[in-house]
C-alpha cells in the first residue's frame, strides 16, 4: 500500500486549465498503477483517467481530449492536467493506485486500493 495526498484543487474558471498533484509515499510507487477518479454532487464516483506503466494510458470519454495524466516516478508524484474545464467537471478529485493494473479497457474503483483524501475542483462559468 501507498499513502496518496491530491493538491492543486480549487476554484478555476471555465476555459482555463488546471493541473492536480498526488504526491505518493513508499519506495515502489514507479511500479504501481495509477488513475485519477472523481465525485461530482449528488452522483456517483467516476473515472477520469490511469496509466499503467509509464505510457500505457486510458481515458474516459467524457474527459479525452481534455485531460493529460502523467506521473514523475522520480518525485513520487503523479498529475492529471486539465484544459478547457467545463462547469461539469466541478468534482472532488481522487488519485488512486495499485500494485497491478488488473483492467482490460477502463478501470473501476475495485481495481485500485489506494485512495487520497480527494481534492474539491470548482469550475465557474
Amino acid at each position: 500500500q501507498v499513502q496518496l495526498v491530491e493538491s492543486g484543487g480549487g476554484l478555476v474558471q471555465a476555459g482555463g486549465s488546471l493541473r492536480l498533484s498526488c504526491a505518493a509515499s513508499g519506495r515502489s510507487f514507479s511500479s504501481y498503477a495509477v488513475g485519477w477518479f472523481r465525485r461530482a454532487p449528488g452522483k456517483e464516483r467516476e473515472f477520469v483517467a490511469a496509466m499503467r506503466g509509464v505510457s500505457t494510458t486510458v481515458y474516459a470519454d467524457s474527459v479525452k481530449g481534455r485531460v493529460t495524466i502523467s506521473r514523475d516516478n522520480a518525485k513520487n508524484t503523479l498529475y492529471l492536467q486539465m484544459i478547457s474545464p467545463k462547469p461539469e467537471d466541478t468534482a472532488v478529485y481522487y488519485c488512486a493506485a495499485s500494485p497491478r493494473a488488473g483492467w482490460l479497457l477502463k478501470p473501476s474503483e475495485v481495481d485500485f486500493g489506494s485512495w487520497g483524501q480527494g481534492t474539491q475542483v470548482t469550475v465557474s462559468s
